[in-house]
């Protein structure tokens, strides 16, 4: 688990997308992990909810604001998706994840998911009684499958950047991506290498 003293809060307008998976992506809920500037940025309840709504699939309905206690756990299962990511990568694979994070996951796989439904419009949507904990359940699915996956396991990267923290899906054709985005963390490591270079 993170050590909360140390992580900064931040409530951001937007969070960020485009890892490749909805569990990766919610991994950089925590900015910059394993650094100084580390961010929390499921700040409240509240931030909770609107991550959610972004980034879930249930967005186009309400989400009522999380009980305190489940923003605990959304926090506790991203530091088991976290922990299931680092085992996956390493040499035992993922048997090398610990119980506790082990059972937080398949507990959170278990609860109900998203049921697609047909709108008036003719669109397809998603509706669950309680958004947030369908979305979770979502999250934990996502992230048992990529860390069993022996076809999309070799594609997932940390970010090349030193201070980043996040991971992300390659699905580039060469396999050779460095940066979770080219438009931060790559553009950033490409300034300091003009800079380096003047």
């Amino acid at each position: 688990m993170t050590d909360s003293a140390a992580v900064r809060v931040l409530a951001p307008v937007r969070f960020r997308q485009g890892s490749g998976r909805l569990c990766l992506d919610y991994l950089r809920t925590l900015r910059y992990r394993g650094t100084p500037q580390a961010t929390e940025e499921l700040a409240d309840p509240q931030a909770l909810a609107a991550w959610v709504k972004q980034c879930g699939p249930c967005g186009d309905g309400p989400v009522a604001r999380p009980a305190p206690g489940q923003l605990v756990r959304a926090r506790a299962l991203r530091e088991a998706v976290h922990a299931l990511i680092l085992a996956a990568l390493g040499p035992d694979g993922p048997a090398a994840l610990p119980a506790g994070a082990r059972a937080r996951l398949n507990s959170a796989a278990a609860d109900p998911l998203p049921t697609p439904q047909l709108t008036p419009s003719g669109a397809l949507g998603w509706h669950a009684e309680d958004p947030v904990t369908a979305t979770l359940a979502l999250i934990a699915r996502d992230a048992l499958d990529l860390a069993t996956s022996p076809t999309l396991l070799p594609r997932l990267r940390p970010c090349a950047s030193p201070v980043c923290g996040a991971f992300f899906l390659d699905h580039s054709r060469p396999g050779a991506r460095r940066w979770c985005s080219m438009d931060t963390c790559g553009n950033r490591a490409k300034k300091a290498g003009a800079r380096a270079r003047a």
